[in-house]
């Protein structure tokens, strides 16, 4: 009797030892090295909390939290490898949010949040703050920019050679009360009572950033119950482009594009008419589309690395250039004292004849370039060149990264070509290089059938409130506004994909 209770009391201490030790060890590889009897005993006499259900069966789970992670990151991997060598911003079905405010058709607009009356000219109150500048402006919708206020960040992040995301929201938190206040004010407007609609960016740019202008750009719509639309910000680089005020031939009449009035909206004008070809160059963002219309873009080329923005800003890093202002700016100022021809770089992309771009080689190429001048003047550091030195390979980089550009164009315009489609839109914070407009004015002058080429003012080619502000007039006019109470922004943003 005591030898049999004995042989109990040690069976359960055994069982229950294997059971805290599967326990512990269930999420662990040496599972697999459990014998099948062993195995099949812990099924047994294991708790349910220390098994797995699959099916009609319990039985342990041999997938560890290590191995769930390696099979959700080749998962990821095979997925990005489908989009290798293809432009990044191309929606081929991978994004989960995706821009297309005129529904599936691209043409049916809906006004979650009501309209202005539009049968005179209304005025939009944008805001902005996708990335490091708050803005704000005031628009009417006959094209006319009634007042604006930015507040810079250049010296908040030109210690770190970058923009520093925590900082940018933190400054945007800080200065967008007063920017508005002051758009408002230069508008000679009281509050946003006066105003008949408001317009903010939603995506893409740094979404803690996104975040603060959303949030009050919903809350003054809503308090003020005022119709909302939230803005892709590339659309609104592109649409700048037609803002009438924005047009070198503003001053004549003729030169502008007229939309009849209807029993709905007011006869309004603009600088050119869809379709057309727009380059986008800014910091994140380097795209050839085909814009048939509001919300209907195809992008026919985009980056599958670096910008043409990135590829300046490193560059005026790798050369010690002040870039509080800017890594293009700094880099063009240079480049002007420098001779193009005088390091010699790649040209990306030479030999594929598409409209794709590439910059992480040119990049890299500046870099060996500079590294080898150094060793060949007997240098400590790339830092120490001579400003001659200097100004030659920012010459050099910025010819062949503009080389780049005309090629890639040259087969977009081929190709829209053959829809009749001559008329480019250069836009983005790249198109303010003086340089780079110059040359291709003359690339659109120099075709068969001479191009016409549109390109903002400097100071509107980059981020500010009237670029919010017009696009959403644009899409106001088409009759469609946005609900404010939820909407959310988005880091990523493409396009939807349009034939």
């Amino acid at each position: 009797e005591s030898s049999r209770t004995q042989q109990v009391i040690m069976t359960v201490f055994v069982l229950s030892s294997l059971a805290r030790g599967a326990a512990a060890f269930q999420f662990s590889p040496r599972t697999a090295l459990f014998r099948p009897a062993t195995q099949s005993l812990l099924q047994r006499h294991m708790s349910s909390d220390t098994a797995v259900s699959t099916g009609n069966s319990t039985m342990l789970s041999d997938e560890t939290p290590k191995k769930k992670k390696k099979k959700k990151n080749r998962k990821s991997k095979e997925k990005r490898s489908q989009f290798i060598g293809r432009a990044k911003a191309v929606d081929h079905g991978q994004w989960p949010n995706v821009y297309k405010p005129g529904g599936s058709d691209g043409m049916t607009f809906v006004a979650k949040s009501g309209l202005p009356d539009r049968t005179k000219p209304f005025t939009v109150l944008g805001i902005e703050s996708s990335c490091d500048d708050t803005g704000a402006a005031v628009i009417r919708s006959d094209g006319i920019i009634l007042g604006e206020s930015l507040a810079s960040q250049q010296e908040i992040h030109e210690e770190f050679g970058g923009i520093v995301p925590g900082l940018a929201r933190d400054a945007h938190m800080e200065k967008i009360d007063g920017v508005v206040e002051e758009a408002l004010r230069n508008a000679g407007m009281e509050s946003v009572e006066e105003v008949d609609a408001i317009g903010v960016t939603v995506g893409p740019g740094l979404e803690i950033c996104l975040r603060v202008g959303c949030n009050k750009a919903k809350e003054l719509a809503i308090e003020h119950k005022k119709p909302f639309v939230g803005i892709h910000h590339l659309e609104a680089h592109i649409l700048m482009a037609r803002l009438p005020q924005a047009s070198t031939d503003r001053d004549d009449p003729e030169s502008l594009f007229v939309i009849p009035a209807t029993s709905e909206t007011h006869e309004s004008v603009r600088a050119m008419e869809f379709p057309f070809l727009a380059l986008l160059v800014s910091g994140g963002h380097c795209q050839l589309l085909k814009c048939m219309d509001i919300g209907r873009y195809t992008i026919i080329g985009g980056t599958m690395d670096d910008s043409l923005g990135e590829a300046f800003d490193k560059t005026a890093r790798l050369l010690g250039l002040p870039i509080g202002g800017g890594g293009g700016p700094a880099v063009e100022k240079l480049a002007r004292d420098g001779d193009p021809k005088a390091v010699k770089l790649p040209i990306p992309l030479r030999n594929r004849r598409d409209c794709d771009f590439s910059y992480a080689g040119l990049k890299t190429a500046v870099m060996k370039a500079a590294d080898d001048l150094r060793q060949e003047r007997g240098l400590e550091s790339i830092d120490d060149l001579s400003y001659e030195d200097k100004a030659n390979i920012a010459a050099s980089f910025q010819n062949n990264a503009i080389k780049h550009i005309e090629q890639r164009l040259g087969y977009a315009m081929t190709m829209l070509e053959e829809e009749d489609i001559r008329t480019l839109a250069v836009v983005g914070g790249v198109a303010a290089n003086f340089e780079l407009r110059t040359r291709l004015d003359a690339m659109c002058a120099s075709r068969k059938d001479p191009w016409k080429m549109f390109v903002p003012p400097p100071r509107l080619c980059t981020d500010q409130g009237s670029m919010s502000a017009w696009a959403a007039v644009e899409r106001l006019m088409k009759g469609s506004s946005d609900e404010a109470e939820g909407h959310e922004v988005f880091a990523r943003f493409p396009f939807s994909f349009q034939e």
